[in-house]
């Protein structure tokens, strides 16, 4: 940071070390001081909005008020260093290394199975950890809402939850639902074979480590007497461009104010970060009366509660409920309406940053707090230098009248809300895409006076959020209704006249235009039934209550603490007990990702002379490059140079994928040029000034539809076909036609795309240090871009951040674009995408459309199908054409049907290019074959399950390909699936349920599974290792596998120490690289531990085979002496290892081939409640019986199987890729695409890995990476079978068109009854929507 004069020194402490920072930039925030500057790397970069919670430590704070000390959790992307003066920092490092002593918090998240890429790791630490400096026993309450900011893409969230009810002083067993006798007992669960044993224990409690809160770190005592100080004066800090001033007293605060009235005040940074970061806002100067005694009491009167405006949302939080346990019920209405909600409000960490103050004055359309807030009638106490006033918090401020707002030299004092009354009813009602840290789509505030002792409306407020650009009140229609009695006739003009009142453009930003308007009316049918049931409590005889069956209506979904069992089978009592294998060992950098001490690529130091780059992006479709003009960008301070399609000394278009768009673009996204400087943030700067003149070129195809009607595919079709299609269609009793739309889904792995690139001083050769699936595509690229021999390219892989599919192709190109700038700049380059852009550039999952054409008996025998599936491949070719491929091979699913044909397209389309993805087509294309199956089902008037039996494989079967397979393992899993989870009893409960509820519905599905691993390219399938041993006995293993959490290189240190008959801690594995393992197959498919265990095994193998003459002469000798022998008579300690792979191969022409190596089965039953009036659901419970044959390491198979699963059910339920029309992705970050959280993942989960036979694989196990995926699709059929009810009792018909995802929006509008008959509805033809589907 440049030297600036007249700068306070900034004084904070990091981890017990004492922090001077005599330059303090306001524009640096906490993750970028702590990683680029402290070299403290354990805090991620993820987001950079504190949506994910990667980047958490902790933040202690001394009052000198209360002589307490506050540990508050952060998000540290958002915490400016400035804000920090007298604070003491927490980070992963501070609680604890492998190095000193690791903490019980660390210990047991690695113990329980609770990391796998780790990237997420050192977050989830602190938040626990923090959790537990405030709570030392927590409650499993307090857990969950401890972790419902932190994101994780692997894990599923039920292991972590679990390392941190290993704290908990109540009991986190299933409390043997009473009867003493466990539920998941394991005489009843396995009746495979008795003698098989079940375990159940993934780890062994008794390792753990006591927590001790006395051995925690001391508060340094510098900061206690820093804040005690009587002569404390105003900081200053002046940065680059800013400058940032810290006032002492509140006179001090009113005159700074006076001085810049357009200087935001900073508290939380909440508001005002996002701002500057996404928005481009700009702010010469910042104030920050952060800890200012006026801005932080609570003030108890008898008529309400006074809030200081610098109470975070937590304090207010804890205020409130103070409030509540001490007064009447009738007075807490509107503290228990904004209790309600601050619950879900964001997650931990921004609650604890976020200001009351803050948020009422930023007001944002979004709030959950405001509308309560206006509805309850508080007040706002506002100060300036001409003195104190006070003004409402009503439709007027919130609609941001002129004569409402606040003048610019004023500040908010405090907030006022009053007491509610006996006859005075307060409510918060919201929807979002998800429960917990997601944006309400719509939510209000709502709040009705009656005149005593009836139920005449005396005062009627309305407000709503998320309906327009700021928060909205039904004044007009509150006023018409004063004087009215409560009753349906008044409910009925209510709706009417709001939805006139509060209108919704079709075009609106945010699209879900007719969802929202339901909602509004919606919502404000929970508040009519919720004051009906509260009047007829209050006096039964003269106020009628509402019908049981809408009792249900009235609650919102409970958040609880998940809960479950796994099961798998115990190891062989006779086994050696240092062979690990079929052991659930621990992930064998467990324990360095809960320390923050794993290494990822941007975790390096830095290498002299480097220099950031940063992308401009085409924001075009389809569209001609007229000029590039650089010269801008180029005069910017730091600016090294600007990299362009010319400067590639090779192919700039390799195999159809293109590094630098050059004359054309062809999607928006797509990379025009990138930016070389000396920092990140003065290359982004510089990239956002790189001025492209572009000339529109038609067609501009966005979605599936358009791509048809212009025939536009990347490859010919397809297919696959077995019997006579045609003529079985003439003899069946009914035929069926329809469709089913996918959507697609983005990876959000943790660690964004991430390229170091080092040129090296001789032979143009290039060291690149990245995250990839497939080092030696990478190498292929950069050798491609540069034009030189692949030999003078090394690729070293670490470890991966997340991949799921991502991380195969796009690091080829992305590394290509590295290279090329090291190559031009001569200097290594860093280059590390943001989220946004790497949402925006990269893309996911391929959207499909399936066409099907069912012919079947009224049985429910399938006799024929015909099914088309088309897929958006994007823009270039990628690995379009090859998921086309395998969604052909494996559309039948679990299912014969003798008259099969199937057919896919890949289409292209201007979008970015779509790619590999976990299940690698499967997950999207075997939802239309359960689609059919439903619908074959309500024709027959049987359950869908009925008809899935009657057509699933059976006996030893040949697919439509002709290749032949054992289905008895499927069959195993279908039947344990329904017996285990007692599928009949609840689903007949679920039935009971539905008849007693009219609001809310129940539903249940259960999904077989026939899925696949490997490629059907046999060289794809090869594999080689390399293992040394050394002269200390200690052993070195290379292979060609990448570890992205999946713990591969776990699994071959287990294979290893089998094979070579050693303790685990003998060996070690330390990185991928294209220097030890050339030309190594990608680590995708579900084969990597496959085909690289076998590698690993014929190099021990081989090593063994030669060490065998000195065993035999020293058969009692130690390893170490038998390897010193060894060398003194000159044999060899190093070999590599190979693995020809699995002969598999596919004739496209003649559609037969033995394209896959074996199959892994599976089923999994789902139960979910679903909100018909909202389009909420909750997911009750999942049980899943997946085929591992015999698991390699358990603990590992399950977390991966819990991990899929739970990123399947995000799939195909909350998350949603939103797009113009124009091909814009308006999903760029947290905040807009909503992954999973701890609250969507099943009340009880339950997994149990069936043992089989597989002699195909390594020591007989089966690849499981995948897998699960697919079986998330049980949770979108259960909510199929919920609407169905739903809709059935509502006289609709049974059947309506399968999407996917089943969001919110999908669910409620597809559970039509009054309200939605009620909304205005739009002429498509009249408008442009907002956003589009592409599938």
């Amino acid at each position: 940071m440049a030297s600036v004069p007249n700068s306070d020194e900034l004084i904070f402490f990091v981890n017990g070390r004492k922090v001077i920072e005599k330059n303090a930039d306001p524009e640096v925030n906490l993750l970028y001081y702590l990683r680029k500057v402290l070299y403290l790397t354990g805090t991620k970069y993820s987001c950079g909005g504190g949506g994910c919670g990667a980047c958490t430590v902790m933040v202690s704070r001394y009052d000198p008020k209360t002589k307490k000390i506050h540990h508050s959790p952060v998000t540290a992307c958002l915490v400016p260093i400035c804000s920090l003066y007298g604070a003491a920092v927490t980070t992963v490092e501070g609680v604890g290394s492998i190095r000193t002593r690791i903490h019980p918090v660390q210990e047991r998240l690695a113990k329980c199975h609770g990391t796998q890429c780790g990237f997420c790791s050192p977050g989830m630490v602190m938040s626990i950890y923090t959790l537990l400096r405030n709570h030392p026993e927590p409650t499993l309450e307090q857990i969950t809402k401890a972790l419902g900011g932190n994101l994780c893409r692997c894990t599923g969230y039920r292991p972590i939850v679990e390392s941190g009810k290993t704290f908990c002083a109540e009991s986190t067993i299933c409390g043997l639902k009473g009867s003493g006798k466990c539920c998941m007992d394991q005489e009843e669960r396995s009746f495979v074979n008795r003698q098989e044993k079940m375990c159940t224990k993934l780890y062994n409690e008794d390792e753990f480590q006591p927590l001790d809160p006395s051995q925690e770190p001391i508060f340094p005592p510098e900061l206690i007497r820093m804040a005690e100080d009587p002569n404390k004066r105003r900081l200053m800090f002046q940065g680059e461009r800013t400058t940032w001033i810290t006032p002492v007293t509140l006179s001090d605060l009113l005159e700074l104010k006076t001085n810049f009235p357009e200087a935001p005040l900073i508290m939380g940074n909440t508001a005002v970060g996002p701002s500057i970061k996404f928005r481009g806002e700009f702010h010469p100067v910042f104030i920050s009366p952060l800890g200012l005694p006026e801005l932080y009491f609570v003030d108890y009167t008898d008529d309400g509660v006074t809030i200081g405006a610098g109470y975070s949302l937590a304090q207010l939080n804890d205020a409130l409920h103070l409030t509540v346990l001490e007064q009447p019920k009738e007075k807490t209405k509107t503290y228990r309406a904004l209790l309600k909600h601050l619950r879900t409000l964001a997650g931990a960490q921004i609650r604890t940053m976020a200001t009351l103050g803050g948020h009422v004055v930023s007001r944002p359309n979004f709030s959950d707090l405001n509308p309560i807030l206006a509805a309850g009638n508080a007040t706002i106490n506002l100060i300036s230098k001409g003195g104190e006033r006070q003004i409402p918090l009503n439709s007027h401020f919130l609609e941001r009248s002129p004569e409402a707002s606040l003048k610019s030299e004023e500040i908010v004092l405090s907030v006022h809300i009053p007491h509610s009354t006996q006859w005075h009813f307060v409510s918060g009602l919201r929807l979002a895409q998800r429960q917990e840290n997601a944006f309400a789509i719509v939510n209000a505030g709502m709040s009705v006076k009656f005149e005593d002792g009836t139920d005449t409306i005396k005062d009627l407020q309305m407000f709503y959020g998320s309906v327009g650009p700021t928060v909205v009140s039904a004044s007009q229609t509150c006023k018409q209704l004063i004087g009215r009695s409560w009753d349906d006739h008044m409910l009925s003009d209510a709706c009417r006249w709001v939805l006139d009142e509060i209108y919704i453009p079709p075009a609106a930003e945010g699209g879900m235009v007719e969802y929202r308007r339901t909602l509004i009316i919606s919502l404000l049918f929970k508040f009519y039934l919720k004051v009906r049931r509260r009047l007829n409590k209050m006096d039964p005889h003269k106020f009628p209550d509402i019908p049981e069956r809408y009792m249900s209506a009235l609650e919102d979904f409970p958040i609880k603490t998940p809960q479950g069992i796994q099961m798998f089978q115990c190891v062989d009592p006779y086994q050696s007990p240092q062979d690990p294998i079929g052991h659930p060992v621990m992930h064998q950098s467990a324990i360095k990702h809960a320390t923050g001490e794993a290494v990822f690529s941007d975790d390096m130091p830095p290498i002299a002379q480097e220099l950031f780059l940063a992308v401009t992006t085409s924001t075009r479709a389809h569209a001609k490059i007229i000029s590039i003009d650089a010269s801008e960008a180029l005069a910017l301070p730091g600016v090294f140079d600007v990299i362009t399609a010319e400067d590639v000394p090779g192919d700039n278009n390799h195999q159809g994928e293109v590094l630098y768009a050059q004359n054309e673009v062809i999607c928006v996204g797509q990379i025009v040029c990138t930016v070389a400087a000396d920092t990140y943030a003065h290359a982004r700067e510089a990239a956002k000034k790189v001025k492209i003149t572009y000339e529109d070129i038609q067609p501009r195809i966005i979605t599936i539809e358009q791509a048809l009607e212009h025939n536009s595919f990347f490859s010919i079709e397809k297919k696959v076909e077995q019997g006579n299609v045609e003529q079985a269609f003439k003899y069946v009793d009914q035929i069926i036609e329809g469709e089913a739309h996918v959507e697609g889904q983005e990876h959000f792995y943790m660690e964004t795309q991430t390229i170091l690139a080092i040129p090296k001083q001789e032979d143009k050769e290039m060291v690149l240090y990245l995250g990839t699936q497939f080092p030696s595509h990478a190498q292929e690229f950069v050798a491609a871009a540069l034009n030189i021999p692949r030999s003078r390219i090394a690729c070293h892989v670490k470890r991966i951040g997340g991949g799921f599919g991502g991380k195969v192709t796009k690091p080829a190109l992305l590394g290509a674009i590295g290279a090329v700038a090291a190559n031009k700049t001569g200097r290594p380059i860093r280059f590390i995408l943001e989220r946004g852009d790497d949402m925006l550039i990269t893309a996911g999952r391929h959207p499909l459309l399936g066409k099907y054409k069912i012919g079947f008996m009224n049985n429910g025998v399938i006799k024929a199908a015909d099914v088309e599936y088309y897929i958006n491949g994007g823009c270039t070719p990628d690995e379009s054409e090859s998921v086309t491929e395998f969604i052909v091979l494996k559309s039948d699913n679990a299912y014969y049907i003798p008259n099969f044909r199937c057919r896919g397209r890949p289409c292209k389309t201007n979008l970015p290019s779509n790619t590999a993805f976990r299940g690698y087509g499967f997950p999207e294309a075997a939802v239309v074959a359960e689609a059919y199956m439903a619908a074959v089902a309500s024709q027959c008037n049987l359950s869908p399950e009925e008809v899935k039996e009657i057509n699933m494989y059976k006996r030893i079967s040949t697919t439509a390909y002709k290749q032949t397979f054992n289905p008895e393992p499927l069959r195993r899993c279908w039947k344990e699936c329904l017996e285990k989870s007692s599928f009949s009893a609840r689903k007949l409960a679920a039935e009971e349920f539905n008849k007693k509820n009219y609001w809310k519905k129940r539903g249940l599905a259960v999904v077989p599974m026939k899925f696949t691993v490997g490629f059907p390219v046999a060289y794809y399938n090869q594999a080689a290792a390399l293992v040394h041993i050394y002269l200390d006995g200690s052993v070195l293993v290379t292979h060609g596998g990448c570890e992205m959490g999946q713990g591969l290189h776990t699994k071959m240190i287990q294979v290893a120490s089998r094979e070579l008959n050693i303790p685990q801690s003998y060996i070690h594995l330390s990185e991928t690289s294209t220097i030890t393992v050339p030309n190594a197959s990608f680590t995708a498919a579900s084969m990597g531990a496959d085909i690289n265990g076998k590698a690993v095994q014929n190099a021990c193998q081989i090593l063994m085979a030669r060490l065998q003459p000195i065993i035999r002469k020293n058969p009692e000798g130690r390893w170490e002496d038998w390897i010193a022998k060894a060398f003194e008579e000159s044999i060899s300690l190093s070999t590599t290892g190979y693995f020809k792979g699995y002969q598999t191969y596919m004739d496209w022409e003649k559609e037969k081939g033995d394209p896959y190596p074996y199959y892994v089965y599976g089923a999994s039953c789902s139960e979910v409640e679903v909100d018909c009036l909202t389009g909420a659901h909750k997911l009750l419970r999942t049980d899943i019986f997946m085929d591992a044959a015999f698991s390699i390491n358990p603990a590992l198979d399950i977390g991966q199987i819990e991990g899929a699963f739970i990123q399947g059910m995000g799939f195909y339920t909350i998350e949603e890729l939103k797009y113009s029309p124009e091909g814009v992705l308006y999903s760029r970050s947290p905040d807009d695409y909503k992954i999973p959280t701890v609250t969507e993942i099943p009340e009880e989960f339950y997994v149990t890995l069936v043992r089989s036979q597989n002699p195909t694989a390594i020591y007989s196990s089966k690849g499981l990476g995948e897998a699960g995926m697919f079986l998330g699709s049980s949770v979108l059929f259960a909510i199929f079978d919920a609407v169905t009810a739903a809709r059935k009792e509502r006289g609709l018909t049974k059947t309506f068109t399968l999407n996917s995802p089943a969001t919110p929006e999908f669910i409620r509008m597809t559970c039509m009854d009054q309200f939605t008959d009620m909304i205005p509805r739009d002429d498509p033809s009249t408008f442009t929507p907002w956003s589009i589907h592409v599938s």
